[in-house]
């Protein structure tokens, strides 16, 4: 067979022209299968796979006895996807609406389909979420479930075709779904809630995947936030072209693991009485705020901690930044003549002075250094240690740290009991106070004395009385008393820790001798005495200091003491912000102290360390009536 040139040009030209196709083939090939693999995998798997994350529920708060005092309820976040509804919006408004707390006219808008693109083939795309409703409780899913399943769209006697009963039941199951999410409650409202804090839901994105989650602020809720928080999980599974899991497909499923526990030192029963009482002391004094610590001295753990005027942190938008923070870490003030303490345990502690050691208060009136010193209720002549403490001395305490204890032992011991330093509770914003060298200023030793020249918090104050009631041993203040699973298994317990040995026994056993005067007839807060314990305690007037100058008319008043005395089972802190009504600690904080003890005790049933009144008579005619029938029988 003979080839002529014409039919070898055409045969040569066909062959180059598939080489050239195939050639372009490969290179298509390569470039699909090599150069773009990694980002065409990832279109593959964005069609065909499913990656969800699965949100853990946030640990519970609970007082000492398990009582929630913060807790998570599982909720639904509400979408819709216009695409399932089409033009059948108006209905289902109508339907949803009064469940979803939407007028119908705005529900309507918000289901309304939306063309916010063209896709390759030139048909128009609609939106496919829209964010219905952020909390909505599981009873009220429900609700919304049966209202879309009752869905009629008078289709009763008409004849649909297989794509338009597909659409309506797409539109009743698919159209309208939930997400699971959880909300933070706090069963008992304003109660601890400087404590415990609040969340915030914060908005994030994890691996691509937009994500709310909770957030502690403040308190305990953000101290142990991690703890709190838990781990999250995730699943892996195939999807249709709808984006809906092909369960028998799931590739991965790791559970969520819940949040910690956290259970704290405080009792609701008693957190409650100190928060009722500050509020009637509110009503009647209405001072800037009032505040009140109630602690274990043996331990340190804190029953109680309150400060008024509070805010819900259920709706902590809602609530005034001034109300938000815990005075009692976060603010500090002179202390006033509750300071005495430190002064007189340091001498007694150095044994530079003994109770009965006598003083000259001058007749109130005293000057050191060019600059009068002044005591109240008209002065007092000659007064052992032990009167110069329940009468509330200012002369008698400087003198004694002037001429027995001297600048540095003084600034030493004030450190020892923990002023000018944290703490170290665990909440967040608690602030150092402010201690200052005695060498910057020489008339400073006459100052501190009596809690001028010093700044200090309330914790720092009670804690440095409970040293005292516990035998002079400065314990860590316990807010938490340990972490626990969801089960109740603990994860870590939290254990009572001295600080430091601030004074020995004996010196606390005779500063507590004369701090048991303070609460009688003839001390500065007889109205903090109980019926059935010794009350150890000290009362605290300080002028308060706005701009460095003294301001007057403007007292912090405060009054804090522990019972029974020599055994003491609780102490308690009460200090009031510009009390109207009268200032002197013995009158506006003593009696708060007072009615919070008594149902304290009564709650904890400490046993009392003096017998009820009248027991004493009773027993008295009883012993009367037995001699008097024995002379009868002779």
């Amino acid at each position: 067979m003979t080839v002529n040139t014409g039919q070898l040009g055409r045969l040569l030209f066909l062959a180059i022209l598939l080489c050239l196709l195939l050639g372009s083939l490969s290179a298509r090939l390569v470039e699909l299968q090599v150069v773009r693999h990694d980002k065409f995998k990832r279109i593959a798997e964005w069609n065909t796979q499913s990656f969800s994350l699965r949100e853990p529920r946030r640990g519970d708060i609970l007082d000492v006895n398990g009582n929630p005092l913060a807790t998570s309820v599982p909720v639904k976040k509400v979408f819709a996807n216009p695409r399932f509804i089409g033009e059948r919006y108006p209905e289902v408004a109508r339907a949803l609406a009064p469940l979803l707390s939407y007028s119908e006219a705005e529900l309507a808008m918000r289901l309304r389909p939306i063309i916010v693109r063209t896709n390759e083939q030139g048909q128009a795309v609609t939106n496919a979420a829209v964010n219905l409703k952020r909390k909505l409780s599981v009873e009220q899913w429900q609700q919304v479930t049966q209202a879309m399943t009752q869905l009629d769209f008078n289709l009763e006697g008409r004849k649909l075709s297989r794509g338009e009963k597909a659409f309506y039941r797409t539109l009743r199951q698919k159209a309208v779904y939930p997400i699971d999410d959880q909300q933070r409650i706090y069963p008992s409202k304003s109660l601890a809630a400087h404590v415990l804090g609040y969340v915030q839901e914060r908005e994030g994105e994890t691996n691509n995947i937009a994500v709310n989650e909770l957030i502690g602020r403040d308190g305990i809720e953000a101290w142990f936030n991690s703890k709190l928080t838990g781990i999250r999980g995730w699943r892996v599974t195939e999807a249709d072209n709808w984006r809906r899991e092909i369960v028998v497909y799931r590739e991965q499923e790791v559970e969520p693991r819940a949040g910690l526990n956290v259970v704290l030192t405080l009792d609701l029963v008693i957190q409650h009485i100190v928060e009722a009482e500050l509020a009637e002391a509110m009503k009647k004094h209405t001072p800037i705020s009032a505040s009140a610590v109630v602690v274990r001295p043996r331990t340190g753990e804190i029953l109680a901690m309150a400060t008024l005027p509070n805010y819900d942190p259920n709706q902590p938008n809602k609530a005034e930044m001034d109300t938000m923070r815990n005075r009692i870490i976060a603010d500090t003030a002179e202390p006033g003549s509750t300071f005495k303490i430190v002064v007189i345990s340091a001498a007694l502690n150095e044994k530079v002075v003994s109770l009965t050691d006598i003083f000259d208060c001058e007749r109130g009136h005293w000057q050191f250094m060019g600059r009068p010193l002044h005591d109240d209720h008209g002065g007092y002549g000659s007064l052992t240690v032990e009167d110069i403490i329940s009468k509330s001395s200012n002369i008698g305490s400087a003198k004694i740290a002037i001429y027995k204890l001297g600048e540095q032992k003084l600034y030493d011991y004030i450190k020892a009991f923990g002023f000018g330093n944290r703490t170290g509770v665990t909440l967040g914003g608690e602030v150092n106070g402010r201690v200052n060298k005695f060498k910057d200023d020489k008339l400073m030793i006459s100052r501190v004395p009596m809690g001028q020249s010093v700044s200090v918090t309330h914790l720092q104050m009670v804690m440095a009385m409970a040293a005292i009631a516990n035998q002079g041993k400065l314990m860590w203040p316990m807010v938490v008393n340990r972490l626990q699973d969801q089960n109740g298994s603990i994860f870590t317990q939290y254990h009572p820790q001295t600080v430091r040995q601030v004074i020995g026994e004996d010196a606390a056993k005779q500063i507590i001798k004369a701090l048991k005067l303070v609460a009688t007839k003839d001390g500065t807060a007889a109205k903090a005495a109980l019926d059935r314990y010794t009350v150890a305690g000290k009362t605290g007037t300080a002028q308060k200091v706005i701009d460095r100058v003294y301001a007057p008319g403007k007292y912090t008043t405060s009054f804090m003491g522990f019972f029974p005395a020599d055994d003491p089972e609780l102490c308690i802190s009460v200090m009031l912000d510009e009390p109207k009504n009268g200032h002197y600690g013995g009158e506006i904080a003593a009696p708060i102290f007072k009615a919070i003890a008594e149902q304290a005790a009564s709650y904890l049933k400490i046993s009392p360390d003096r017998p009820e009144p009248g027991a004493e008579v009773i027993a008295a005619g009883t012993a009367g009536e037995r001699l008097s029938a024995a002379a009868n029988n002779d």
